[in-house]
């Protein structure tokens, strides 16, 4: 498919029923309104027409729940993959190694993404840095993305909201610019996403 090179691809990551075995994962999580964004989002996009890029981790642990065979491998109803969408499957958590997503988005003259998904501090956020390395202009959707507690080395517990902040806070201005759901559809913000300068 073509489409107008300026406009940003919406790249949804990883939002995989597995994901909500929270013990699993560590236990309590942010941002429950998360997929419901996420959701809005991609009726934007579809209806715009604009590139929209699915990624489903395909686990190689076979006690994970997003091991390939399992329910929890599925993506989510709410961000269901159209036939018509790409759907990048993965096996670590940046969704350029080992994929032809740059691939893809270099063919399609595509330059800006939208990123959202989970978790925050794992393949969203080592996403968005690969992305940022590649030259892309990359913008993370704060309410659109989710993360679990975590328990440091130390035995600390750190709360999801914690987590997911710092993290975020650690891409702005250096590999993306952090953005809320409404700032992107109001409308599809086109200050926002003005073509940047060219060094």
């Amino acid at each position: 498919m073509n489409y107008p090179s300026e406009r940003p691809a919406l790249l949804i990551i990883d939002v995989q029923q597995g994901l909500d075995q929270l013990a699993y994962w560590g236990g309590n999580r942010n941002n429950p309104g998360a997929e419901a964004n996420i959701g809005r989002l991609l009726d934007r996009w579809r209806a715009l027409g604009l590139p929209v890029f699915h990624v489903r981790h395909d686990s190689v642990n076979p006690n994970s729940p997003l091991y390939p065979g399992k329910p929890g491998n599925e993506i989510k109803e709410v961000v269901k993959p159209m036939a018509n969408e790409s759907v990048i499957t993965k096996s670590v958590n940046s969704a350029f190694i080992g994929t032809d997503l740059e691939q893809q988005l270099r063919s399609a003259g595509i330059r800006q993404l939208v990123m959202t998904g989970l978790v925050t501090d794992h393949c969203v956020t080592t996403t968005a840095r690969m992305a940022g390395n590649l030259g892309f202009e990359v913008f993370v959707v704060e309410d659109g993305t989710a993360t679990f507690d975590r328990t440091g080395p130390d035995g600390e517990t750190h709360p999801a909201a914690r987590v997911h902040a710092i993290h975020l806070a650690s891409l702005h201005g250096e590999f993306a610019r952090i953005v809320r759901t409404e700032e992107v559809l109001t409308p599809l913000n086109e200050p926002l996403f003005a073509p940047r300068a060219r060094e």
